[in-house]
């Protein structure tokens, strides 16, 4: 996921879209009209001296009330493709010193964020996350023509949102875009916020870095200062590797899962180091997490069998049903990212329209999330038939009641869940959970700053990487 700041990037992923959906298949098959509604997406300006507070919290999108106030219209469409709908007309020396702004990061993340519909129709779902995966808490005003964060954005963060919608005929139509908070003014020093937080993760569990600003990449020898800061230790020992997933984020994982019961220590060592040309990092939080028992659930689609290994030795084996034609599961390594007692789950929000034979809207139990755009492991006693049989889901793995209790129950965020045979699209790495393991090791390195800076071949045991992980005394 790319992101421009202080301007909305909108990218063609409509928001809880079925897994891998063939456009050309299932509900989506056929002419259809080309649905879309325009979407008012506001926000203030660091720089413009706005605030949170007033009408600006509760005015829609009326900039002469308060300073530093933009408003951006961006269309959303049944196929999830958006586009920017309405730019201001600015001069050349205008324009040039809008991008100037953008390259500061403007939003403010003690102003509101609030999204509309300037058509007809109605929102159905806002999704905004943090580069951590962690929601923005937000709610929709009682005829869901708009909504409104109820907690503060972070100041340093990328954010990613995600809107579905029903035009003023009820087709369903959706769009992704991103966007960048300024960094906090603590006189300008680079700190970092680590994730996880404290607690107890499954063996397949991310190591995460948000900086409170970007170091570009062009700029190696201060990404790799950076590296070398961010320091990761384990008891036991393992080998393991930064990422950048982009200017503000790092990914840490080992070469393979962690070791079952691993305890692993993170913290920046970067507080009065000069990253780059007068630019010094500033103080942040340590954390402290342990792994448990590794658990690994491996569905294959071709037998409709999931199998459960704790440390290696089978513990269950659960007749299933995925994605069929149309809606096949995503293949590849996903890892848990929460555990949702009840979930209400509708076909609308994956494009289907209602009144269509393939249309669902129903209270689900025991869903184990393992990406943000809907896929879940989860109760399906409708489909207890084909369970076993045949895939019949619109991209979800789906198992009996009693089943998805036991393994609700048996798995903790962080713990391995992988899909083979599926005919599904490979599971990204980086922009909808962690498939940070579909990587192999050679192309995880490629992604740190020290082996370009070092000169060390990639993947060789001598990448400086793995000398700072050590078993901590």
């Amino acid at each position: 996921m790319a992101a421009v700041t202080g301007a909305m990037l909108v990218v063609a992923a409509a928001p809880g879209r079925a897994p891998d959906a063939d456009p050309a298949a299932g509900a989506l098959a056929g002419p259809q009209r080309e649905a879309a509604v325009t979407l008012l997406v506001g926000r203030v300006l660091d720089e413009g001296g706005g605030s949170g507070d007033g009408p600006c919290a509760v005015r829609m999108f009326r900039p002469g009330l308060c300073s530093g106030w933009q408003e951006q219209r961006v269309r959303a469409t049944a196929r999830g493709v958006g586009s920017v709908v309405k730019e201001p007309a600015l001069g050349g020396a205008a324009r040039a010193a809008r991008a100037a702004r953008t390259e500061l990061l403007p939003t403010d993340s003690g102003g509101p964020l609030q999204i509309a519909l300037a058509d007809q129709g109605r929102l159905t779902d806002v999704t905004v996350r943090d580069g951590h995966g962690r929601h923005l808490a937000g709610e929709l005003a009682p005829h869901s023509e708009r909504w409104l964060n109820s907690e503060p954005l972070r100041a340093g963060e990328t954010y990613t949102v995600q809107v579905g919608a029903l035009d003023a005929d009820g087709t369903a139509v959706g769009v992704t875009m991103a966007f960048r908070t300024a960094p906090p003014k603590d006189g300008g020093r680079l700190t970092v916020e680590f994730g996880p937080g404290p607690g107890t993760y499954g063996a397949g569990e991310i190591v995460t870095a948000s900086l409170s600003r970007p170091v570009p990449a062009d700029d190696l020898p201060a990404r790799a200062r950076l590296e070398r800061a961010l320091q990761v230790t384990s008891e036991p020992h393992v080998e393991g590797a930064w990422h950048w997933v982009d200017e503000s984020t790092l990914h840490f994982r080992p070469r393979t899962y962690w070791p079952a019961h691993t305890v692993v220590r993170v913290r920046s060592g970067l507080d009065g180091v000069e990253v780059g040309d007068q630019d010094y990092g500033g103080p942040s939080d340590a954390v402290q997490f342990t792994i448990a028992d590794r658990i690994e659930a491996v569905t294959d689609s071709a037998t409709h069998r999931m199998t459960v290994r704790r440390n290696g030795r089978v513990i269950r084996t659960i007749p299933v049903t995925t994605g069929k034609e149309g809606f096949r599961t995503r293949s590849g390594i996903k890892v848990v990212l929460r555990k949702e007692p009840k979930v209400r789950m509708r076909g609308d929000t994956v494009g289907i329209k209602p009144g269509t034979s393939e249309f669902y809207d129903l209270p689900v139990s025991y869903a184990t999330r393992v990406t943000w755009s809907g896929e879940y492991i989860h109760a399906a006693p409708w489909s207890v038939e084909a369970q076993g049989e045949e895939n019949v889901s619109h991209g979800c793995t789906g198992m009996s009641t009693e089943d998805a209790a036991w393994f609700f129950e048996t798995v903790r965020e962080g713990d391995i869940v992988e899909v083979v045979n599926s005919g599904g699209a490979r599971m990204a790495p980086f922009d909808n959970g962690f498939g940070d393991w579909n990587l192999d090791w050679r192309t995880w390195l490629a992604g740190s700053a020290l082996a370009a800076v070092d000169g060390s071949p990639e993947g060789s045991p001598a990448t400086p990487v793995t000398s700072r992980l050590h078993p901590t005394t």
